[in-house]
């Protein structure tokens, strides 16, 4: 790239729909957002317990040309003054994918922008960028979320190595499963996290599993099994079932399997530089033992305010911004791709 390029300010608009959140960002530079707008179908899926993916993809139809319009219009640009146009191409529902994948393509071709396909995931480690303007490359990144559980070393900007990854079960799906399990609905996690402040951690001991041949791999399915052996146990003795220390008790086992494998990373790895991602990153009880981890090990540590953890496009205009420095661009050919790898292109 020429010297004046590297001077010249970035302006980024970002598209998400990979599940079901409609967002569209304008992000200056990877790191400033100059607008984020996110339009939530939370309310709709909770009738059905959890996201139906052809209402996911409707709703975005119906949404997405407001959110976008909104977002330039918040950030005061106009597509003639944008320098690209980045979306989630993957992973994610098919179709939901395919609503953003359609717009970004659309909008590249008659504003005659460049196109850059943004990992989801990729754009959940960038969210950190976003608050932490000092955080560079190299550092470990524990992404949580609910399709997702990886831990990451990241090398260089968009270079990323995983060191372990969920061999069943993600985090975010064993705190939807539980939830259900104990009465309380979807969306699973803030609900755990609210009512968890109201019960003991400590009333039931949960298991923590170890998976044996690869010690930074996760598995919560034998977690959320023993929770659901737990709740039928009590019902077959007539004992009562408290939901509050259910949840505090599952919450503080997958907890500390989280932080134990991050930190047991950060000391392998000898990189003391710890970001958390995603949207289980928005858990209190994981913040807080995560901080003190670190704290107590002298580790420096960084994580998105919860707005950014959950599914957001100012964290899609970060990711995208340091593809478009490298030079990546995509063609009109670009497709979803649903189940992308971290790292594949």
């Amino acid at each position: 790239m020429g010297e004046m390029e590297d001077n010249k300010d970035v302006l980024i608009l970002a598209i998400e729909s990979s599940c079901d959140e409609t967002a569209a960002a304008v992000v200056k530079n990877g790191r400033e957002v100059l607008s984020n707008v996110i339009s939530s179908q939370i309310a709709l899926h909770t009738l059905y317990g959890g996201v139906v993916p052809e209402i996911a993809s409707r709703k975005h139809i119906e949404k997405i040309n407001y959110v976008i319009q909104e977002a330039l219009n918040q950030a005061g640009v106009t597509l003639k003054e944008l320098d690209a146009v980045g979306v989630t191409y993957g992973p994610g529902l098919v179709g939901a994918l395919l609503v953003g994948v359609a717009e970004a393509k659309a909008i590249s071709y008659a504003a005659k922008l460049p196109l850059i396909g943004v990992h989801h995931i990729e754009g959940h480690i960038s969210a950190n960028y976003i608050e932490n303007k000092d955080l560079e490359p190299p550092f470990i990144c524990l992404v949580v979320s609910g399709g997702h559980t990886h831990l990451v070393t990241v090398r260089d900007y968009g270079t990323y190595e995983i060191l372990g990854r969920t061999r069943d079960d993600a985090a975010g799906e064993a705190f939807d499963k539980v939830a259900r399990a104990i009465g309380l609905g979807y969306p699973g996690g803030p609900k755990i996290d609210r009512v968890s402040g109201e019960g003991n951690p400590d009333a039931i001991r949960f298991p923590r599993a170890k998976v044996e041949d690869s010690p930074y791999d996760f598995s919560f399915s034998g977690v959320k099994s023993a929770v659901l052996n737990y709740i039928n146990g009590c019902r077959m003795k007539g004992e009562e079932i408290v939901q509050a220390d259910i949840a505090a008790s599952f919450q503080k086992a997958v907890c500390e399997v989280l932080v134990a494998h991050a930190m047991e990373a950060v000391r392998d790895q000898g990189i003391p530089k710890l970001a958390l991602a995603g949207g289980v990153a928005s858990n209190s009880t994981l913040r807080r033992m995560m901080e003190e981890a670190c704290r107590k090990r002298k580790i420096a540590f960084c994580q998105p305010s919860p707005v950014l953890c959950t599914d957001n496009a100012a964290m899609i205009g970060a990711a995208a911004y340091y593809e478009y420095r490298k030079g990546v661009r995509h063609g009109l050919d670009l497709n979803a791709v649903p189940n992308l790898r971290l790292g594949e292109r």
